[in-house]
């Protein structure tokens, strides 16, 4: 079951960032989280925000759109950045050890309608959506896994 999703509206790529920030204080080994929406909505600059806001000193994150996954150690555990856009088959998430990685690290998924079955249950999906305003982005967050709701009690 999911719960009703929770909207945000995000004006500037700093508030994207601040957003993410904020989210990073939520996250624990065995996080899952889907990264929704079209090219150029905003995934993986929320998700190198989050990356950068959690290690120790922040340094280049590439999208791993040509090397599939990118892994990060950081003071709230290892982070796993995947974009999933090239992927044909789940077996092939399997062989990146991705499906592991979602009971052990923080997992960040772009492109996750790809995963299929191996989709966490426990997972929060975050929508992305441009809007007519350059720079506006509306996030939605979505999630059946109730812990959710908690952590993200004060986002709206």
């Amino acid at each position: 079951m999911t719960h009703n999703p929770l909207k945000i509206k995000l004006k500037s790529e700093q508030e994207t960032a601040s957003l993410a920030h904020r989210l990073s204080h939520h996250l624990a080994p065995g996080d899952v989280m889907l990264l929704s929406g079209e090219i150029g909505a905003g995934k993986s600059y929320f998700a190198r925000s989050l990356i950068q806001f959690s290690q120790e000193i922040a340094e280049d994150v590439p999208s791993p759109t040509f090397t599939l996954v990118q892994t990060y150690n950081t003071r709230i555990g290892e982070i796993w950045h995947a974009d999933l856009y090239r992927l044909g088959a789940t077996d092939e998430i399997i062989e990146l050890g991705l499906a592991d990685a979602f009971q052990e690290a923080i997992c960040m998924v772009e492109w996750p309608e790809i995963l299929g079955s191996l989709t966490p249950s426990g997972a929060l999906t975050i929508t992305f959506k441009t809007t007519p305003k350059p720079g506006h982005r509306q996030l939605e967050f979505s999630w059946a896994d109730a812990s959710w709701a908690d952590r993200l009690a004060g986002f709206g």
